[in-house]
């Protein structure tokens, strides 16, 4: 008999890499009985464009067919670290609207792209300085920023991950787990995880390969997600597993990596469902 980990978790996903038609996002997920969704983009508009008038639409989409928002899969963050803060923070504001109005309190958010010719260190007073603005505004609108690991980012190694959540963890800035994104910047992620297990609110579910850093169904690169699993569930996580498969390539990939590799499939319903099978499998133990 197989046993299931994680039994209180729940299972979200990114939707947008099913199709760019949020009809289409949700006839998949209601066949695959998923009734979360990182909201990110849908019908060719990232969430961040989204109008107060079309965030209400979406919600009552969303609420006729039983999915829930379980975050905002917001771009804040992912800007260059010297390029000008005022206007990502107003578009910040924004999406702290849709947030509301969708009905989940986390963002997902980033630390910003260092200069590739310098030291992340010497921009870290830059990047507090930032991400304090965020967290304040945050916290006015009782909201929780979901800091994710991403490559080349100030918050792209455990140790730069860490170093965040000793400043600035609490009630309105927490750490998402992210194992692909690790691996692709040779992190090892049973070290970043024991790292920043007392942080981790939220895990995006996606492997790779540490030598060719190509994305691959959970279990099946060197992310370690089985074990870390049976970490997650011994030490009682209860949040969200939000699948994140990056399989095939789909419409605003670009706008996600820089320089973005192409996956050389265009099959995303396929590839997507090869990616929660994969979960599934790794959430049922024998």
């Amino acid at each position: 008999m197989s046993e299931s980990i994680l039994k209180n978790c729940q299972i979200s996903c990114f939707a947008d890499e099913i199709d760019v038609s949020v009809d289409k996002q949700i006839a998949l997920l209601r066949e695959l009985g998923i009734t979360w969704v990182e909201f990110r983009s849908g019908d060719g508009k990232s969430i961040a464009d989204y109008t107060l008038e079309e965030a209400a639409a979406l919600k009552k989409k969303l609420d006729e067919n039983g999915i829930g928002v379980s975050a905002i899969g917001s771009p804040i963050g992912k800007i260059g670290i010297e390029e000008d803060f005022e206007p990502h923070f107003e578009k910040f504001k924004h999406i702290a609207k849709l947030a509301e109005i969708l009905g989940t309190r986390y963002i997902r958010m980033f630390s910003f792209f260092i200069p590739q010719d310098r030291e992340a260190e010497d921009f870290r007073d830059e990047v507090l300085k930032r991400l304090r603005c965020l967290k304040e505004y945050a916290a006015e609108k009782n909201l929780v920023l979901l800091h994710e690991n991403e490559k080349g980012i100030y918050g792209d190694s455990a140790q730069r991950c860490l170093d965040l959540m000793q400043e600035l963890y609490g009630d309105h800035f927490k750490c998402t787990f992210d194992f692909a994104n690790f691996v692709q910047c040779k992190q090892e992620t049973l070290p970043a995880y024991d790292m920043l297990k007392p942080y981790i609110s939220y895990v995006h579910v996606k492997d790779a390969r540490f030598e060719s850093g190509e994305v691959v169904p959970g279990g099946e690169g060197d992310g370690h997600l089985a074990e870390i699993f049976e970490k997650l569930d011994q030490a009682g996580f209860e949040g969200f597993l939000s699948l994140e498969p990056h399989l095939a390539d789909f419409a605003g990939l670009n706008n996600l990596e820089n320089n973005a590799a192409k996956r050389g499939r265009s099959d995303q319903e396929a590839a997507f469902c090869q990616a929660y099978a994969a979960l599934e499998g790794l959430l049922n133990c024998d």
